[in-house]
Formats: C-alpha cells, sequence, structure tokens
C-alpha cells in the first residue's frame, strides 16, 4: 500500500506546480463585472446623441460663433453701424435666418407643375412633360382616346357615333340623362323633349369654317426646329414639348414622369429614365421660370416640397435624393398637400378636398397634422372629366369628330373647351350654341359651330358616377418598373395605408362593408348602400366562432355545449385560420408565413383601383377623422375646402354640399362646401401654403434636411425630420 503524498509533491510530479515570478501578463486594465441588479447607461437617451437633431444645434452654434467674430472685427476697423443688425429687429428679437429669396417651393402634379420663389405671391405654372426624341410621336403609337369601340362590319369611322364607345357607355350616359331631367322637373325647370334631337341636327350639319393663316390674330406660335433632323435637340419640356408640331422632323414623343398622383410606369421602361425626365423637368423650369441659370447656385437655396398625403414611401426617397443629389439644393423640407393647403388658406381645422387633373385626395387636418386614418386617394380628376365630356359631345354628333386627345393640340383644345363650358349650375343645361377654333401646324384655322345640352354637367358628374370613366387602362404597368417599398428588417410592405383608404378599396371591390346607421349595427354590400352608411369601417377578418370550429372538428372531443378552442399543434385543419382571409384556392397548412400574407394582400389591394363616388369617399374620411366624436365631426362639416383645378368648376361646391345634406339630414345646418377664402385660386392654394411654411422662423431647426445629413444617413433622417408620421 502506497503512502499518501502530499499536495505540494502531487503538484511537483504532476507539472502543476507554479513558477512564474508573480508578474502580470499584460499591462491592459481588467475591466471588472458590472452589477446586474444596479447599472445605468444613456445610450440613446438624449436628443444631441442623435445626428439629426445634434447636427442643426451645431449648425446655429457655429452661425452664433460667426457673427460674433464678424460684428468683433466690424467694431475693430470701426465700420459704422446700420440701422438693424442682421439676423434681429429693431427690439433685439431675432428675425427667421430663411432668406424668402432663397427659398424654391415645388408642387409637382400629374399635368402641371408649380414652381416659385419664396417671395412670389403666386407660382409659375409649367406642364409635367417631357419630349424627347423617338421613331414616332405619341398619337402614331396606339389607338386614338378616347378609345372608338372594335364594330363588326364597319371601321368606327363609318359607324354611328351612338356606337363608337359602346352599348355600356350609351346605357349609362341615357340613365344619367333621364335622371337628370327628372331632377329638374323637380325643381320646378322647363325641359324640352326635343332638346338631344336639336343639338344632334345642328352638329351633324354645320361645316367649320376656314380661316387663313395671315388673317388669325390668335395663331400659336410652334416650337421651331432647325432644319437639318440631326441638329434638333434631344428633348423639350414644359409648353415647349406641348407646341411640337405632330409631323415635325425628327418625331417627339410626350412622355409624363406622373400619373395619378404618382409614377408613371406605363410609359416608362427603366427607373434611371424616370429619374432622368424628373431631374430635366425640375432643371429646365428653374432655369426658364426662376432665371437660375447655374446649378452650382443650388447650395444656397432651399427647397420646399409637397408630397401627396398617402405617399408612397419610395416616391419620396426618390424625390428627395433628386432634390439633394442630382439638382444639389442646400436644404430641403418636405410639407404634405393638405396640411400646406390649410396654412394657405388660414384655416386651423378642415376636411381638405384636393381634385386634381388625375387624382383627388381627401384629409381632416386639425391642429396643424394630417389625421391620419382619414386620409383618401381616388384615381380619377378633370382628366377624366375632360375625356368624358369629349366622348358625350362625340356622342352626340359634334361636328369635329376626329378629336383625338393624344395629339398635343387636341390635348390643348379640349382642356380649354372643358373650363370654358362645363358646369354643375342646372341653369346652364339648355341648348346653347358655341364655337371654337382649332389651330393645327402646317394647316389653316378652323372654325367649328356647335351646341351643347347636358354634356356640359353630366361630364362633371362622374364624379358622383365614376362608373361613366374609362378606367381600363390606370393599372397598366402597376410594379412593372418601381417596385414597392419593403420594411428594412422583415420585408414586409410598409407604405402608408388609413383606415378610410381601406374602407375605400373594400367598396370598389365590391366587398360588404359593415356600417354604423343610427347605433344599430347593418351590412350593406353595394356602394349605393354604403353610401347611406353614418360611420363605416374596414374589412376585417370575421372573429372565430368557437361553436362552428367545435362542430367542424370531430376529432375534438367535447365536454359541454360550450366546447373550447383546438390546442395549438393539432392537425385538425381550421379553415378560418389555417386559410389566411377564408381563400378556398390556398392549401391549408398549419404553419403561414406572416410577411408573405402582407405581402398577398398588398398585392390584392393594388390590383383593385380606388374609385368611389366622390360623396362617399368624403363622408368615409370624415367618419374616419372624427372617430365617433360628434362635436369633431360637426366641425369637419363645417370646414369641407375643395381645392385643386377640378374644383373650379362653377357650382361644384354648392351640388357636393346639397349631395352631403341629402346623405346626412341630421347635419344639414353645419355642412358647408366651400372654396379657399379670400379668393384664393384653388389651384395654388397648396404652394401658398408651403411657402409660408417655407420663412417660418420655427421651421428652420426641425424639418430641414441638409446635404450634409443626408451624406451620412439618407433616407433614414426621414423618421426624425417628417412632421408626420414616417
Amino acid at each position: 500500500m502506497v503512502g499518501k503524498k502530499s499536495g505540494r509533491a502531487q503538484l511537483r510530479e504532476e507539472g502543476l506546480a507554479r513558477t512564474d515570478n508573480n508578474l502580470d501578463l499584460t499591462t491592459w486594465p481588467v475591466v471588472n463585472m458590472i452589477n446586474q441588479k444596479n447599472y445605468y447607461t444613456e445610450f440613446l437617451k438624449r436628443d444631441e446623441q442623435y445626428l439629426a437633431v445634434r447636427f442643426p444645434q451645431e449648425e446655429e452654434r457655429s452661425r452664433m460663433v460667426r457673427e460674433a467674430r464678424d460684428k468683433d472685427r466690424a467694431l475693430a476697423q470701426r465700420v459704422p453701424k446700420e440701422s438693424t443688425e442682421e439676423g434681429t429687429d429693431e427690439s433685439g428679437i431675432p428675425n427667421s435666418r430663411v432668406d424668402p429669396s432663397k427659398v424654391i417651393v415645388f408642387h409637382v402634379g400629374s399635368q402641371n407643375l408649380r414652381i416659385g420663389l419664396g417671395t412670389d405671391a403666386l407660382p409659375k405654372t409649367v406642364p409635367m412633360v417631357l419630349a424627347r426624341k423617338w421613331k414616332e410621336s405619341e398619337s402614331e403609337d396606339g389607338e386614338p382616346s378616347p378609345k372608338r369601340m372594335k364594330i363588326e362590319g364597319a371601321v368606327p369611322a363609318d359607324a354611328l357615333p351612338e356606337k363608337w364607345f359602346g352599348e355600356d357607355f350609351a346605357d349609362q350616359y341615357m340613365a344619367m340623362s333621364s335622371e337628370l331631367r327628372t331632377r329638374m322637373r323637380s325643381n320646378k325647370r322647363r325641359v324640352l323633349p326635343n332638346s338631344k334631337d336639336l343639338v344632334t341636327n345642328f352638329n351633324r350639319r354645320t361645316p367649320p369654317e376656314i380661316i387663313h393663316e395671315h388673317n388669325d390674330v390668335d395663331r400659336i406660335d410652334w416650337t421651331e426646329l432647325p432644319a437639318d433632323p440631326e441638329k434638333a435637340p434631344t428633348y423639350f419640356t414644359g409648353r415647349e414639348a406641348l407646341r411640337i408640331p405632330e409631323n415635325s422632323k425628327p418625331r417627339y414623343k410626350l412622355f409624363w414622369p406622373i400619373k395619378n398622383g404618382t409614377f408613371n410606369e406605363k410609359d416608362y421602361s427603366s427607373r434611371n429614365q424616370w429619374y432622368h425626365d424628373i431631374s430635366k423637368i425640375f432643371e429646365e423650369a428653374m432655369k426658364t421660370q426662376l432665371g437660375i441659370k447655374n446649378l452650382k447656385d443650388l447650395p444656397n437655396y432651399r427647397c420646399v416640397f409637397v408630397i401627396p398625403d398617402l405617399y408612397e414611401r419610395v416616391y419620396v426617397t426618390m424625390m428627395l435624393d433628386i432634390l439633394i443629389r442630382d439638382l444639389g439644393f442646400g436644404k430641403v423640407s418636405l410639407q404634405q398637400e393638405s396640411l400646406s393647403a390649410t396654412f394657405g388658406a388660414g384655416y386651423g381645422i378642415a376636411c381638405v378636398v384636393d381634385i386634381g387633373a388625375q387624382k383627388t385626395s381627401i384629409c381632416c387636418v386639425d391642429e396643424g397634422l394630417c389625421n391620419e386614418e382619414s386620409r383618401v386617394n381616388l384615381k380619377m380628376g378633370g382628366a377624366d372629366i375632360t375625356e368624358t365630356f369629349i366622348k358625350m359631345m362625340l356622342y352626340g354628333h359634334f361636328p369635329y369628330s376626329d378629336m383625338n386627345l393624344k395629339r398635343r393640340y387636341d390635348f390643348l383644345l379640349a382642356e380649354e373647351l372643358k373650363q370654358k363650358f362645363c358646369s354643375m349650375e342646372e341653369e346652364s343645361v339648355t341648348v346653347k350654341t358655341w364655337d371654337f377654333h382649332l389651330r393645327a401646324s402646317g394647316q389653316d384655322t378652323r372654325k367649328y359651330t356647335f351646341k351643347t345640352y347636358d354634356e356640359t354637367m353630366l361630364s362633371v358628374m362622374g364624379l358622383f358616377k365614376p362608373s361613366i370613366f374609362d378606367s381600363s387602362d390606370k393599372l397598366e404597368g402597376r410594379r412593372k418598373v418601381i417596385a414597392r417599398s419593403v420594411d428594412l428588417y422583415d420585408g414586409s410592405p410598409n407604405d402608408p395605408l388609413s383606415q378610410a383608404q381601406i374602407a375605400v378599396i373594400d367598396t370598389a371591390a365590391g366587398k360588404t362593408t359593415s356600417a354604423s346607421v343610427n347605433g344599430t349595427q347593418e351590412s350593406t354590400s353595394t356602394p349605393a348602400a354604403a353610401a347611406a352608411a353614418v360611420l363605416s369601417t374596414p374589412q376585417r377578418p370575421s372573429q372565430l366562432n368557437l361553436l362552428n370550429r367545435l362542430n367542424d372538428n370531430e376529432n375534438t372531443p367535447r365536454s359541454s355545449i360550450a366546447g373550447s378552442p383546438v390546442p395549438e399543434g393539432t392537425n385538425t385543419p381550421n379553415p378560418d385560420r389555417d386559410t389566411p382571409l377564408g381563400d378556398p384556392d390556398r392549401p391549408m397548412t398549419l404553419f403561414h408565413d406572416p410577411i408573405h400574407e402582407k405581402t398577398k394582400l398588398a398585392d390584392e389591394r393594388d390590383k383593385t383601383l380606388p374609385i368611389i363616388p366622390l360623396d362617399q369617399a368624403i363622408l368615409e374620411s370624415l367618419a374616419q377623422g372624427a372617430r365617433g366624436d360628434d362635436r369633431k365631426l360637426r366641425d369637419f362639416f363645417g370646414g369641407i375646402m375643395l381645392v385643386g383645378g377640378g374644383s373650379k368648376t362653377p357650382g361644384l361646391g354648392a351640388f357636393l354640399e346639397t349631395r352631403l345634406r341629402e346623405l346626412r339630414p341630421f347635419y344639414g345646418k353645419e355642412i358647408l362646401v366651400g372654396p379657399p377664402p379670400r379668393e384664393f385660386d384653388p389651384q395654388v392654394v397648396a404652394w401658398k401654403g408651403a411657402s409660408v411654411f417655407g420663412r417660418l422662423s420655427a421651421a428652420g431647426n426641425d424639418s430641414w434636411i441638409s446635404r450634409a445629413e443626408y451624406d451620412i444617413l439618407g433616407a433614414r433622417l426621414l423618421n426624425n425630420k417628417c412632421m408626420f408620421a414616417w
């Protein structure tokens, strides 16, 4: 038996004995473990730790130091003191450091661009179009507009005009005309039974009058092109693009970058081409309208850019990138349309209805903020009224039967006719004689005389009966060029969507909408029935019914009539849970990808064109904006403001007010629909509000995005810089 060894002997024999000299292996200080029960950090807990907040403060501090040095230098050199120091008034109160002459305000629309300096009383209007050298013009590419139906045995030109646009359009037109006659009789207005025949017979037998060019005092100056096609400019923008002759050499084709308030992906094949066209339109507008010839001066300018209320994030980020990276503005601020309109009109609370060329937006504004859930974006506007007006006149044997809205001079003529003749006043619905001059490059001027009856009112009535509009190609090319914005972390769609817009999409898709009428829940399945609801809520997936689930699941034991939910992980299929949104075509599975479900739901909404009657959309926006608060609802009803070019139609505000009072008789005294105050032009109210915002001293540190900040953080700055939820 071996004797017991000591511990020191074991360490020596096994080689574990320590042989160093007790010196540390490194001079690096050892960090002790923190106390898990009591520790504190200031990481990202102060505003100064965010670059978006710290950078303006540092910029303001350096400005104050620079001004103090300049003041001391002036005193040392005994420079005579001016009446007022820079940055202060006579009382010593700091002035706004934003020079209005160095602020440029952009308001981009589908058809026009409003641009001007902060010191301008009114903006300059530039057509939002670019003409590029092409193998053929837009009128030679594709079928004319309005679209003529293909008729068996005859070409559209040989058939009767009543058959050009199909039976569906004819039936709707006749129904609207009959309804208007009934309404006029009930209002004790005289209605002639043969008015349509008088118009048709007069238009059919009236030839045009030829006026030679040297006798036409109002002849048009067309865009001149050099004799050598090789020396012709690559592109034209604005009014010059619309005045290029159709048969020019070389040919030019018009490109409209904005369509229905967002990207025009139908006419563009690449994202870079769209980016280039927008940049060139902005650049040429500043050169021709504002006198800024050199883009190197733009770092000294600030830009206020008006964006839609219900925007797409990719649209905003691309516009911001164009303004800062491509054009080189020093600072940029973003402002929403409806909020800008209230700034321009001086309203504190209002429901803004902006009827543009191809988009109508509705939003409730309260205390300087847009109500997020009340935002509505309808893909219809003044351009649809123009097309429908021309179709109705062609239906009545309009003497200029060859009108094609894809031709440049026909497009300008149609806009002029709509602005002159269309009205929503019942007094205007009579047989009237009008005339217009058709001026085309290389042709003698033709003077046409024609008669109208109810086309002038029924075309605008399409805002309340949008099925009369031709919306067949508005979704063409959607998401073809520019993909949807997705979340950085999980890849799900992250474009803003309001509850009011969801209800609009569901109504446009024909889904049943739950509505509250006089405190009781009812179900409406048609748009007409949904319009009679006081409050409407978006369609949500139905709640799980425990009794139905128990009846469907035969393998689940039941101990009582009430039952219990199906345990997680069972193999029993459940249509409500296993099939998202009750889709019968999708195979039943146990586990779902929530990102895939969100993407699928967004794709389904993209396939639905959000178009419903204007009065119904306004009521939906008001309901979501008030959220059950009757007092706030009455305030919104009393502040409905019509802005945009489409709102300039005479009598539209009074007609809309009457429609809303018919649908909401309990709020008849509160409902008021009117134009902007102080005789403002409704087309420029949003621009004017953005101009006022750009001159506010309070906006100097909060919402301006500088080039240095953007170079570091990019579009992530919008989380801290936007005055709305990004």
